[in-house]
């Protein structure tokens, strides 16, 4: 399994990890125990969750405290503080000094450990100065408590101030940030990934299948999967199913079948081939899911394969 550093911190990680939003809500902890089993087996050592996740508030901490214990040194292990714990709400995002300080204790505990590796903001505040922010979690830095602050969602000006204000502080810097971004949602690329890589920050991009979109598992004209995201959230992936994609993804499996791969090694192979990107953190529900993620991220493409796939996702 190849690694690479989270920024500037000097923590490397897996180029393919977990993501745990379905810990403790979709996948219950004798399956979670599975997935961290192949994890083991695979060579996958980052692992990224949050409080919000799981079935009730901090249900996805919970199960990994639990089938962490005794190997919790084999993993990288990321979460994410900020949605109201009572209402899980986007706004406002909780960000004061003494929230995060509470809400990372919660996590210690829910988690089972005594440090987090990468502590992450969640949303960015529209009320709470980044300074302040900064400074609390610098606290926990300087404490041997955390090892590297990340942040999620964050825009190339709100990220361009957050580095601003830790270098004039000297304070621990944001090392990473997380957006949403796949061969079929490409924002970052107008002017966060840019920003990103003049600040020394790495990308960690969620949904990377679209929520399962460029999974392989959707057919066109076809009810979704039982139990599958597209199931349960139709709202979510009427986002993506729009004619326009749908036309795109036809050609982009097309693509991968063409190199004998499928749209899932295409979608993930092809976010791995932008070195800003330190690692694929896909949500899994079963082991079978993360062995096929790991294969995909062991395709490399070519120099031809990138120029042609760049071709093929230019507007018509």
């Amino acid at each position: 399994m190849q690694t690479r550093e989270l920024g500037t911190s000097g923590i490397a990680v897996s180029i393919v990890g977990i993501g745990g939003n379905n810990f403790g809500g979709r996948t219950d902890l004798v399956t979670t125990a599975r997935i961290i089993d192949t994890a083991l087996e695979l060579g996958v050592d980052f692992i990224d969750t949050a409080d919000m996740y799981g079935g009730h508030f901090g249900a996805s901490e919970e199960v990994l405290g639990e089938v962490l214990q005794g190997r919790r040194n084999k993993f990288v292990l990321g979460t994410k503080f900020g949605l109201n714990p009572g209402t899980r709400n986007l706004r406002p995002v909780l960000a004061d000094p003494a929230y995060v300080v509470s809400a990372f204790e919660a996590s210690l505990r829910r988690l089972k450990t005594d440090t987090i590796d990468l502590y992450q903001l969640h949303f960015p505040s529209e009320t709470v100065p980044i300074l302040d922010t900064l400074d609390a979690l610098d606290k926990l830095v300087r404490a041997g408590k955390v090892r590297a602050i990340g942040c999620s969602n964050l825009s190339a000006a709100q990220l361009a101030e957050a580095a601003g204000v830790a270098d004039a502080n000297d304070l621990a810097p944001f090392v990473t940030n997380q957006c949403e971004y796949s061969l079929i949602w490409r924002e970052p690329e107008a002017d966060i990934l840019p920003a990103m890589a003049r600040l020394g920050i790495s990308f960690l991009p969620y949904f990377p299948l679209a929520s399962g979109l460029l999974s392989g598992k959707y057919q066109r004209g076809a009810p979704p999967p039982p139990n599958s995201r597209g199931a349960k959230m139709p709202a979510l992936m009427s986002k993506y199913e729009t004619p326009e994609n749908l036309d795109l993804i036809d050609r982009l499996t097309t693509f991968a079948a063409e190199r004998g791969h499928t749209l899932l090694d295409l979608a993930i192979a092809w976010l791995l081939a932008d070195p800003r990107i330190a690692s694929v953190i896909a949500g899994v529900s079963n082991g079978e899911q993360l062995t096929a993620n790991v294969a995909a991220g062991g395709w490399q493409l070519s120099a031809q394969d990138r120029a042609s796939l760049n071709t093929l996702l230019e507007p018509a």
